[in-house]
């Protein structure tokens, strides 16, 4: 078995793996990128790409009542599966119990300033690598067809302003002026100025493309089988490939995160939540903002190369069955908001998994017990809009930087209390 050496290696090549390459190898230092795959190929490659510091916790109240009653319904936008599984049911319980106001205020100010922050580095990383994403600057409107859940909306409106995010409340003439693709008759939106959007699978081959550039190595289907220790030290990971040598790991992998980590002892809980899309052709009368369309929890983003419906989140492992029944609620909700709802014709229907942490909050910092271990997981549905803070905390780490922003809420040692 042959061995290499690195002087930091990366375990994961989606978009925060990417993202930290890149900033090392920016930074100075010699970095090789491992994936069981292809880069880019994972979750990071077929959500909406929409950059949305506007996104509130999930742990939000009323949360629980609402998921309990969508439980009884396969094609609902949030589904748990059922199962006697433990480390589901703990997750479960832990995330019921920060359904409150104290919890969903608290998280909802640390959030924010790590999405705000990482709004403004990814734009200015985009146009100092000058990378190729159809990246706009668009704003996002969430729109309501009813009068009743905007009128509940108005929480979230008040949270926002409280944190910092811009938003504007648009009633039902206003929100169809700014989007005419919309129907008649919605009841009303908020208009997210600050957030933006860009095509996800250009951008994680931009980022691949930049990180090579850069002198990084990249190694593709090189599936990882174990670990070698010394101590409180990684020595080696071992490959089908090989075994390579590293002073520094970065483990990015996320929702496989949890699997390897046991490896190390970590327990590290994040669930996989599946989440679907629809990719199409561009319709004629297709968005020009991306929408977020509330009642039925269905993300619209179109681009000039393209146009996909998605969301949803599910709860049912690592199942790898692309479930029908989900993309044809994504089509039936667009369709109760949208004049053209779908493109002419389907170029990709996709499923990935989200790293979901119970605290809606990423995992970031040293691991516990693994001294030249860092951990880069658990953003959940905010892969993309996180990347390039958390590129950047991981980056001023590892090079004894003073870090952008207090790292205190982000640290795995957190779940050890």
């Amino acid at each position: 078995m042959r061995s290499t050496k690195s002087e930091i290696l990366i375990l994961g090549g989606g978009v925060i793996g990417l993202s930290c390459a890149l900033l090392l190898l920016r930074a100075g230092r010699g970095v090789t990128l491992l994936d069981k795959g292809v880069v880019g190929h994972g979750s990071s490659r077929g959500n909406c790409g929409t950059i949305t510091p506007s996104h509130l916790p999930l742990h939000a109240p009323g949360t629980v009542g609402k998921a309990l009653k969508w439980m009884l319904k396969r094609d609902a936008p949030f589904y748990v599966k059922p199962t006697l599984d433990p480390e589901l049911l703990g997750w479960m319980l832990n995330f019921a119990r920060r359904c409150n106001e104290d919890d969903f205020r608290r998280t909802a100010h640390v959030k924010t300033e790590l999405l705000l922050r990482s709004r403004e580095r990814l734009g200015a990383l985009i146009r100092d690598e000058l990378l190729d994403c159809e990246f706009v600057d668009s704003g996002t409107l969430y729109v309501w067809r009813t009068e009743q859940a905007l009128a509940r909306a108005h929480r979230d409106y008040a949270m926002l302003r409280e944190v910092g995010v811009p938003v504007e409340l648009l009633d039902g003439a206003a929100l169809r002026a700014k989007e005419p693709a919309l129907k008649d008759g919605m009841a009303g939106g908020h208009w997210h100025s600050g957030d933006a959007r860009l095509r996800p699978d250009r951008y994680m081959a931009e980022l691949a493309r930049a990180v090579r550039a850069a002198g990084g190595t990249i190694l593709e289907q090189t599936t990882m089988q174990g670990f070698h220790r010394n101590g409180d030290r990684l020595t080696g990971v071992i490959t089908a490939q090989g075994e390579i040598n590293a002073d520094e790991v970065v483990l990015a992998l996320g929702a496989w995160s949890p699997q390897l980590g046991k490896q190390l002892g970590l327990h590290l809980p994040i669930q996989p939540g599946k989440g679907y899309s629809i990719t199409y052709s561009r319709p004629q009368r297709g968005t020009r903002i991306p929408l977020v369309l509330q009642e039925r929890s269905v993300c619209v983003t179109a681009w000039d190369s393209g146009y996909r419906l998605g969301s949803t989140m599910e709860f049912s492992g690592y199942d790898t069955t692309l479930n029908q029944r989900r993309l044809d609620a994504l089509k039936r909700g667009a369709a109760e908001y949208l004049e053209e709802p779908e493109g002419p014709s389907v170029e990709e229907q996709w499923y990935g998994w989200r790293p979901m942490t119970y605290d809606d909050l990423p995992i970031i910092g040293r691991a516990p017990d693994v001294s030249n271990l860092t951990l880069a997981t658990g953003h959940g549905m905010l892969g993309v809009s996180l990347s390039a803070i958390t590129a950047q905390l991981v980056m001023e780490s590892l090079t004894g930087r003073t870090p952008s922003l207090d790292p205190a809420p982000y640290r795995p040692e957190r779940f050890m209390r």
